[in-house]
């Protein structure tokens, strides 16, 4: 029998099926939904025997046994001895391949993967974070086909304004709670609008703007960013009134679905929920004080999603973009007027979004303007402000408060780069210069992984992705393709845990998150498991073993089935009860629009 007898595509099956039995005993990590024709394609062993005593094949029902171009050994991850990166970017040709490694004439560790410029967009992946945020629509929402929170909100911290009712219904709920952050929110709606505008003509038309089956005319992914400009739109009520923050962490008192949110904010059960307004000073309402020093990182945020919003409704509707033009204007005076950063406030815990910078949210904001308007003055303010922030001070870093800098990726720079000839050079050498901190912090462990392990790892991953992208794609310099690509296929199972961090159709991968922190893990919804409303969305991610023993209420409610790969310098647990590394956010799943749209438009 021939190897191309043997390889049939029902014996790939039966091999990813095996994977999926013995995830505790892979020691092949691999691009879990594949690689692109083109790629740097890596996948990576660790195990507790010596990579030079190990070999490496392809082989494939199509073009039979094929040799890896290299074996390179690596820095272990504890607790495995060994490790090694595997090359295989000489293999171009489409289909479907088993990698295997072997000890002597023995199968050690085999697993099954897809190469083919089609290793995205097959499954329509840059949809799926779509699916996630619909889910987590608040005031409407969809996938419940119920309403929720229609009483918010009653302001606080106000002044003669306290418990004044002001609408506030819409957007986002934040994670696997309820609460709702103009931080996390209009970063989100930036990031969403970005990924329209840089890849047009790719996304679907499934849904209307309520979020219900059925197409509109109007792309999903811009049904969703409207969703949210309409609410922000509410939460910037009149030029100079600007709200950040609705809920606070009593939200916690209660897990389940949103219309059955019983917590009592002094309004009775399911009442209206706390509205906090943007303040420029250390506030909140019990002994945990934020340290907001000013406005403009919240109000810049404003004035940028605005903008994007009004460049990219422009034609399709003119007059809710000239609005959104208007509002942006107003809200750059306001927030240059009042620097500083504006902190989201907790009351029962001391967790909340410690955001401490703003230079690169006025830098957004003045860049964002410079796009729609033409005014010069906006280009000379971004260069300012950028010059204030050069690198994003995360990368690098070892470790950071929840959101100290915030957004992880600064879009500003690039498109100043772009923008501006004069001082492409300038920011295209911050870009890089961000870029090389976070990989000489990689160095040569296995992973090529350079991203601190602080609370919400993905979103950092991410955010390096981006800035790589654009990088390349502006500079040309392919310096940092090995750092991108490594970072990308960490995201889809090349890590320890050889798990993908996106949660993705059950069908799709060898080991995707089962478990995440959400109140619809357990639940069903309409007859179908509420898992399937959580597709698309991106979990926090490892998080260093100090950080995850020392939070509020953290622990395990099932054995951990990654335990044999634990032990390194950080934690994750495909488990709900861990919210510090698999509760997914809106924030850092909107983030991934990009990056899919990216690897969907070959």
């Amino acid at each position: 029998m021939t190897i191309n007898d043997r390889l049939t595509k029902a014996a790939i099956t039966a091999v990813a099926a095996l994977c999926v039995n013995t995830v505790n005993a892979q020691s092949l990590r691999v691009n879990q939904v594949g690689y692109l024709s083109d790629d740097l394609k890596v996948a990576v062993y660790v195990g507790n025997v010596e990579p030079s005593k190990l070999s490496f094949e392809l082989a494939s029902p199509d073009y039979g046994i094929l040799p890896v171009d290299s074996v390179v050994e690596a820095d272990s991850w504890a607790p495995m001895k060994y490790a090694a990166r595997i090359y295989f970017s000489s293999v171009t040709a489409s289909g479907n391949y088993v990698l295997t490694c072997k000890l002597g004439s023995q199968v050690a560790e085999v697993t099954s993967l897809y190469i083919g410029d089609d290793a995205y967009s097959r499954f329509a992946i840059n949809e799926l974070p779509l699916i996630y945020l619909r889910q987590q629509r608040c005031g409407f929402n969809p996938v419940h086909n119920e309403p929720c929170h229609t009483r918010d909100g009653f302001l606080v911290l106000s002044g003669d304004r306290d418990g004044q009712h002001v609408d506030v219904t819409g957007g986002w709920h934040d994670a696997s709670d309820y609460l709702q952050y103009l931080t996390t929110s209009a970063n989100a709606i930036y990031q969403l609008l970005f990924a329209y505008r840089e890849n047009p003509g790719i996304w679907a038309d499934h849904y209307d703007a309520s979020g219900r089956p059925g197409a509109n005319g109007v792309p999903d992914i811009l049904d969703e960013a409207r969703w949210g400009l309409q609410w922000m739109m509410k939460m910037n009520p009149a030029d100079g009134e600007y709200y950040n923050q609705i809920a606070d962490d009593r939200d916690h008192r209660f897990v389940g679905v949103p219309s059955a949110d019983n917590v009592d904010y002094g309004m009775g059960q399911g009442g209206a929920r706390p509205v906090y307004p943007c303040i420029g000073h250390p506030c909140g309402l019990g002994k945990y004080l934020n340290e907001s020093t000013g406005l403009a990182s919240s109000v810049a945020k404003f004035a940028s999603s605005f903008a994007l919003g009004s460049e990219v409704f422009a034609d399709l509707d003119p007059t809710f973009a000239a609005e959104m033009s208007r509002r942006s204007q107003v809200s750059y005076a306001v927030a240059k007027a009042n620097p500083g950063a504006c902190q989201t406030c907790s009351t029962v815990s001391p967790y909340r979004y410690e955001e401490c910078n703003w230079v690169d949210d006025l830098e957004l904001a003045a860049i964002s303007r410079y796009r729609i308007s033409g005014d010069s003055t906006m280009m000379a303010d971004a260069v300012t402000f950028g010059r204030q922030e050069p690198v994003t001070p995360w990368m690098g870093a070892d470790s950071a408060a929840h959101y100290q800098w915030y957004p992880f990726v600064n879009l500003a720079h690039p498109e100043i780069a772009r923008l501006n000839p004069e001082r492409s050079a300038e920011f295209t050498r911050n870009m890089r210069s961000g870029l090389s901190r976070v990989a000489d912090r990689a160095g040569s462990n296995t992973f090529r992984f350079g991203v601190p392990f602080i609370w919400c790892s993905n979103n950092l991953v991410v955010a390096l992705i981006t800035q790589a992208i654009l990088y390349r794609e502006i500079t040309g310099d392919e310096q940092f393709r090995e750092l991108e690509t490594a970072a990308r296929d960490w995201l889809f199972g090349v890590n320890p845990w050889g798990q993908t961090m996106i949660i993705l159709p059950n069908d799709m991968v060898l080991s995707s998150p089962l478990d995440p922190h959400s109140a619809m893990t357990d639940r069903s919804v309409n007859g179908r498991p509420g898992r399937d409303y959580l597709v698309g969305g991106l979990v926090d991610g490892p998080v260093y073993t100090t950080i995850f023993n020392k939070l509020w209420g953290v622990h395990l409610r099932r054995d951990d089935r990654f335990a044999q790969y634990q032990g390194g310098p950080a934690v994750y647990h495909d488990d709900y009860s861990d919210y510090s590394s698999n509760e997914p956010t809106m924030d850092g799943t909107a983030s991934l629009a990009f990056m899919l749209a990216r690897l969907c438009r070959h």
